[in-house]
């Protein structure tokens, strides 16, 4: 039984593999079925079994991939200096990580038009709650003003992602940037409390 069990968590690792640089080459409808699996010597029996469809597999690499920019966005904060910096770094980092050609494409473009409303991903709940997390520690030291905790959370975290989303979508990414950017400081900016400004 452990034997199956590590075959099958085996074959799920290979799929998604092969399919996130499918989905990063081609673009989620051009990527074939039948050709990714074939590339890793499984059946569609096999990718049926484990994710559904193809939209299920779309999104094991949209929540892979999200989790992982969850994480270095983290790391990136963890080098900022107190609870402020540490927001602010990671909304940023979450931001700019729209550069990549293979976010912007399978998380940014092609995860919302297959999967639907990214604030409803399970990865984008994680970030929240990492966000709120960060949120609670500023209001305890009353660093930004006395608002509801997860309003506040929900806000920045939404702002993070669109201003991600609008990068991707744009004909300049790299122009956008820098726009996103200070426009998400100056809307976090607007949590501070009166004496932190």
């Amino acid at each position: 039984m452990a034997k199956r069990l590590e075959t099958m968590e085996e074959n799920r690792n290979k799929l998604v593999a092969a399919a996130r640089k499918a989905f990063a080459d081609k673009g989620f409808a051009a990527a074939s079925m039948d050709e990714l699996t074939a590339d890793v010597g499984l059946t569609r029996g096999a990718l049926y079994h484990n994710f559904g469809d193809k939209k299920g597999l779309l999104a094991a690499v949209v929540h892979q991939i999200d989790s992982e920019m969850a994480l270095r966005a983290k790391e990136i904060a963890r080098r900022a200096d107190g609870d402020w910096q540490r927001l602010l770094a990671e909304g940023e980092a979450y931001i700019e990580m729209a550069l990549d050609p293979e976010v912007q494409r399978i998380v940014l473009l092609d995860g919302p038009a297959v999967l639907g409303d990214p604030s409803k991903w399970p990865s984008q709940n994680s970030c929240l709650a990492a966000t709120r997390q960060t949120v609670s520690a500023l209001l305890e030291s009353k660093i930004i003003k006395p608002l509801d905790e997860e309003a506040a959370a929900r806000l920045l975290s939404g702002a993070a992602l669109n201003a991600a989303l609008w990068i991707a979508a744009s004909d300049s990414p790299k122009e956008v940037l820098p726009k996103a950017i200070e426009a998400f400081r100056a809307i976090a900016s607007g949590l501070l409390a009166a004496d932190q400004g």
